[in-house]
């Protein structure tokens, strides 16, 4: 029986639409990420499946239960990090910790075993407020507190935004782990590279589903070669290149913009003279290997395209 099984929900506030025809599953054991931008209905598809919002249309079970007509039953079977922390900041580490173990009727010691690998990290700081915390240590209360009822799936929505990338790379080793033990993870995020690290992801885009599949085959259906190109003038290097009658693509990417041309074959020595022409006297081009983000940025031209 898969952990959750989610067929053609559809959920409106007013005139948004927030999901269209939203269908997937999640297996047990499995580490599955939703990736897209602000306002793709991430955080509202997640509100759906913790029991906190009915959908318009549509149905959706967690581990075998209607989370309309079941959600007594599925909340205890949960853990839930929503996006914005939201323990409670003028409580102790510690006390937040047994607070929310006595919530599910449980205490720290009696699933220890599950959390020691994160709270370990926290336990020199057990008496200090949860206020006080820096951004990745508030982050690995939050996943502790999430954890400490030993749920049988994982809501996690958002978890590394605004954390330094040596937390984020923590969190979600953390992640890595805990999918071992055979807890069903749901991850949702704006960050294209830590999309590699699950099971399947989902690219989702104004509510809508573009596409399902593992990391690696997203990244290999990419068809176009990429030249990653920069100078010390990016803006005036974009705007260059959107004159360029063979642009296909060009995209910001770090210190490089990722460009794609029309033809089946990008030509580097034209390219290059035509940048000279354009006044970029130092342009650096080179190849490319496609990532999530390139994908996802394709799909999306092509649902404009296609509307």
């Amino acid at each position: 029986m898969p952990a959750v099984e989610v067929h053609s929900i559809y959920k409106s506030f007013e005139d948004v639409k927030a999901l269209k025809d939203i269908s997937f599953s999640v297996e047990e054991g499995e580490l599955y990420g939703f990736i897209g931008p602000d306002g793709a209905g991430k955080t509202t598809l997640f509100r759906i499946l913790n029991t906190l919002l009915i959908p318009d249309e549509g149905t959706a079970t967690v581990l075998g239960l209607d989370v309309v007509d079941d959600y007594k039953t599925i909340r205890p079977m949960l853990g839930y990090m929503p996006g914005r922390f939201s323990l409670y900041q003028d409580l102790s580490v510690q006390e937040n910790l047994e607070f929310f173990a006595s919530v599910f009727g449980t205490t720290i010691s009696e699933n220890y075993e599950l959390v020691a690998p994160i709270y370990s990290q926290l336990e020199p700081f057990k008496n200090r407020y949860a206020g006080k915390l820096s951004g990745g240590m508030k982050q690995k209360l939050a996943l502790s507190c999430a954890l400490i009822h030993k749920p049988k799936l994982l809501l996690l929505d958002e978890p590394t935004t605004g954390v330094d990338a040596v937390s984020r790379k923590e969190f979600w080793e953390m992640l890595v782990d805990l999918k071992k033990q055979g807890i069903a993870i749901i991850v949702s995020t704006p960050y294209m590279d830590e999309a590699k690290l699950c099971d399947r992801v989902a690219l989702i885009q104004e509510g809508s589903l573009m596409q399902i599949d593992t990391p690696l085959n997203i990244v290999n259906g990419y068809d176009r070669p990429i030249l990653g190109i920069k100078s010390r003038n990016t803006y005036k290097l974009l705007q260059a290149l959107k004159l360029y009658e063979w642009t296909h693509s060009a995209h910001p990417f770090g210190e490089f913009i990722h460009f794609t041309e029309k033809r089946e074959k990008p030509d580097m020595i034209a390219l290059e003279a035509f940048l000279l022409d354009n006044g970029i006297d130092d342009a650096v081009i080179k190849e490319v290997e496609p990532g999530i983000e390139d994908s996802f940025m394709a799909l999306m031209r092509k649902e404009v395209a296609s509307d």
